[in-house]
């Protein structure tokens, strides 16, 4: 409890724009981070489908295209954490600086 005390007394005389721009740095490292999570989630994607096309080679063109739809939408959380990085850096970052 007196780390956190001691931590907000620190955050109060500390320079605002230097503060804010190590918390917006770790917000953009945070949604980068959340971008490079979902490409460990599209590869499961990935090898399950191509698991199940070499087990039941019949059902290629349906998993294929449930692999396909499953990667888009996977993608998409990417692309809103990319979004989301740049907007914290570029429109958030000027306001400070």
């Amino acid at each position: 409890m007196e780390f956190l005390r001691i931590l907000a007394d620190t955050a109060a005389n500390a320079t605002n724009s230097g503060l804010n721009l190590g918390l917006m740095a770790i917000g953009a490292a945070i949604a980068v981070l959340c971008g490079m999570a979902s490409s460990f989630g599209e590869a499961k994607i990935c090898v399950a489908a191509i698991e199940g096309m070499t087990r039941n080679p019949e059902m290629q063109k349906k998993l294929n295209s449930t692999m396909i739809l499953a990667v888009a939408l996977d993608e998409s959380c990417a692309i809103y954490s990319l979004v989301v990085a740049i907007l914290i850096i570029f429109v958030l970052g000027g306001k400070i600086a």
